[in-house]
């Protein structure tokens, strides 16, 4: 978890208007990973390594409707979730500490459907990561569950459980609870809270910021203008990120 947020200046906003999606998650990226962790020409290959498998090559879409409307488009990735987006990044972040430190780690995915899904599809052929995924019996799409359990990758291992997703929390949680366990196995956990995503699902929120809310025509000492965003959601998963993810200047 960072220790503080960055300020973004008016003038930075104004720079990142006419990034690509990309870009600006490199940049956003490289607010809260020091160079010395990922120096800055590695940051950028991963990041365009991660997003390179979207059926649209901006990666997100904005679609602009009547009556000042716009819906961007989260869904063009390979398992077509919001979530690919920053799973893709997360997981291409892990594996390139795991590599650096010739390591070798255990994710345990408990999904309710896309979670599951997006972890697969983002980590597969990854020789540093065994990835774990349990889903409610019944209680997935067709669709997500065949994204699942079609996967025949040597570090894939799929699993279905009975009960709800809430069900199949409560033995994850025990097993993070073992440091022991954790420990030697390399235990590690992908969920929608892992500061990792929290972070890369910033980018689309502020991309969406700098197309629509004419941060461009802002002088340097006014109020930034507002925009209002509504999420679909389920579990709530997109939820945490859609304040607006920096102080007034």
């Amino acid at each position: 978890m960072p220790e503080s947020l960055p300020l973004l200046t008016v003038e930075t906003l104004k720079r990142w208007r006419g990034l690509s999606y990309t870009r600006l998650v490199m940049e956003v990226s490289s607010m809260f990973i020091p160079s010395h962790q990922i120096p800055k020409q590695d940051l950028e290959v991963l990041v365009a390594e991660a997003l390179s498998g979207f059926s649209s090559p901006d990666v997100v879409t904005m679609a602009r409707l009547k009556d000042g409307l716009s819906v961007l488009e989260l869904f063009h990735g390979q398992t077509m979730a919001f979530k690919d987006l920053a799973m893709t990044c997360t997981v291409r972040f892990l594996n390139y500490f795991l590599q650096k430190e010739n390591r070798r780690a255990t994710v345990i995915v408990a999904t309710s459907g896309d979670t599951g899904g997006s972890a697969i599809q983002s980590a597969k052929g990854l020789r540093g990561l065994d990835v774990v995924v349990v889903y409610p019996r019944g209680r997935v799409t067709p669709v997500q569950e065949k994204q699942m359990i079609t996967c025949l990758e040597e570090n894939i291992h799929v699993f279905a459980a009975d009960g709800s997703s809430d069900d199949i929390d409560q033995p994850v949680r025990r097993l993070f609870a073992d440091q022991e366990l954790v420990r030697s196995h390399n235990l590690m956990s992908l969920n929608s809270v892992n500061w990792s995503r929290v972070m890369i699902q910033l980018s689309h929120f502020i991309y969406a910021y700098l197309q629509l809310s004419g941060v461009e025509r802002c002088e340097a000492d006014a109020a930034l203008p507002e925009m209002e965003v509504v999420v679909p959601t389920g579990g709530a998963g997109n939820i945490p990120q859609s304040r607006r993810p920096w102080p007034r200047p």
